[in-house]
């Protein structure tokens, strides 16, 4: 049986504990490459020994096929339900898609708990109608990011909000890969109306769908990483295939990965990027989430978006660790870390609730902004200054406004350090139990009014916990 590790098995005590203290509906959230299916799998374990009968619900066959292979990792007997196949209906424990068994509830037996998988989805009406079929089960969500998709929050599907580490925590243990940025000037997305909460699609791929833009990415891929496996994230379909044209008539194996193909073809690809066949796969929405390839180290992102969810889900494809992988690398062709709509780093940290994301304040000690320059020579990324000091190469101050035409690679210089204090400040807040030790954080930071942030602090902690 495949052991878990400390921060694992804390979140798998933790969510017991919120079952035990009566909730019905906790929501678990662990970074992408946290290991959210060996947790739960462990979860499934757990029940299925005390009798329980347990249905997991995914909406992609590559989740189905990882939920098997985990449960099966640790000998949990299971059954599968999906169009075209039922495998083994009398097992008390079953992994089935949603959109089938959706079709087949009158005929299936009631679970004691479900478990839904990439929970962010759970709003939508197909989900919905199979959890309120059985309104007596137990429902226990897992998902890296806990809020839909526009960035609304999951309280009224979920009631206890149980948090793992941060990416942060989890790249610091050596459980993540360390990402390294690099950005070119961003193209103009101005004019580019905004539809259920982002881009409008087809203005997305009128803007993006250029030769020299795809020419671009192809450049900067054989400058930072050539060779490597890397995704590049497209608006569309066809621009996904334009992508990977531009790619093979540069000499790079490319190939595309959509919906139109068979399970079989898409599977393929995938484990083709793993063995070395492709080094770069196109693809539109289908690898940002329940796609684990370790191996691969590079994500482009050729698609802007608002969703701070498809973001993280995207770029926290290329933070797994691999042997003989130092850093992930992530190319920012359109602005979603740096831009003015930008969502920041991978690793930085959020405050996440059941009412969705806080906003990202705007912290100039974290990241580089539009307002620093990139060296000529080596690309690092400066406040503006008459010489470089990384290389020390001489330049003259140029005007970085954003163009629409092939641009000079920026790579963002991240202040580790101030990352590091913002995690200590989190902790030592975390630490502070009573209303008087919060006072105290609150004078040692130097506020204003201390007492009135503290009981600020308290009172939501009440609320939420009284929720």
């Amino acid at each position: 049986m495949i052991s878990l590790r400390p921060y694992q098995q804390k979140a798998v005590d933790d969510v017991r504990e919120s079952f035990r203290a009566g909730k019905k509906r906790p929501l678990l959230v662990l970074p992408t490459g946290g290991g959210k299916t060996i947790c739960f799998s462990h979860i499934t374990s757990g029940a299925a020994a005390k009798g329980k009968r347990v249905m997991i619900l995914v909406h992609r066959q590559e989740l189905l096929n990882q939920c098997h292979g985990s449960l099966g990792s640790i000998g949990v007997e299971h059954g599968l339900i999906r169009a075209g196949l039922t495998q083994d209906p009398s097992a008390n424990v079953q992994v089935a898609s949603v959109q089938t068994l959706v079709r087949r509830l009158d005929r299936t037996p009631k679970p004691d708990l479900i478990i839904v998988d990439e929970a962010h989805h759970a709003t939508a009406g197909t989900w919905n109608t199979v959890l309120n079929h059985w309104p007596e089960a137990r429902v226990l969500g897992v998902t890296a990011t806990p809020c839909r998709l526009d960035g609304r929050g999951l309280g009224e599907t979920f009631d206890d909000l149980v948090e793992g580490p941060s990416v942060a925590d989890l790249i610091e243990g050596g459980f993540l890969c360390k990402p390294l940025y690099y950005a070119p000037k961003q193209v103009d997305l101005s004019g580019i109306k905004t539809v259920a909460g982002d881009y409008n699609r087809h203005q997305m791929e009128e803007r993006l769908d250029k030769p020299t833009i795809t020419g671009d990415a192809v450049d900067h891929y054989r400058q930072i990483c050539p060779g490597v496996p890397a995704i590049a994230f497209c608006t569309s379909i066809k621009h996904s295939h334009h992508v990977a044209e531009g790619f093979n008539s540069m000499g790079v194996r490319a190939a595309v990965l959509d919906g139109t193909l068979s399970d079989a073809d898409r599977a393929d690809r995938i484990k083709g990027l793993a063995e070395g066949r492709y080094q770069v796969l196109a693809s539109c929405d289908l690898i940002s989430e329940g796609t684990d390839i370790p191996v691969v180290t590079a994500a482009i992102m050729l698609r802007p978006t608002q969703s701070l969810v498809l973001f993280l889900q995207q770029g926290g494809r290329v933070l797994r660790p691999f042997q003989g992988k130092a850093n992930s690398i992530i190319i920012d062709a359109v602005g979603n870390t740096i831009g003015p709509r930008g969502h920041g780093l991978l690793e930085e940290p959020r405050e996440w609730s059941l009412d969705g994301a806080k906003k990202r304040k705007k912290n100039t000690a974290l990241m580089t902004g539009p307002r620093y320059l990139s060296c000529s020579k080596c690309y690092g990324v400066f406040a503006p200054a008459p010489q470089c000091p990384f290389c020390g190469t001489v330049r003259e101050l140029k005007d970085r406004s954003p163009e629409q035409v092939a641009g000079v690679l920026e790579q963002l210089k991240v202040d580790h350090e101030a990352l590091a204090a913002l995690r200590l400040r989190k902790q030592e807040q975390g630490r502070a139990q009573s209303l008087g030790d919060l006072i105290r954080v609150g004078k040692a930071r130097g506020m204003k009014n201390p007492v009135a942030w503290a009981h600020h602090v308290f009172n939501a902690r009440q609320a939420k916990r009284s929720a």
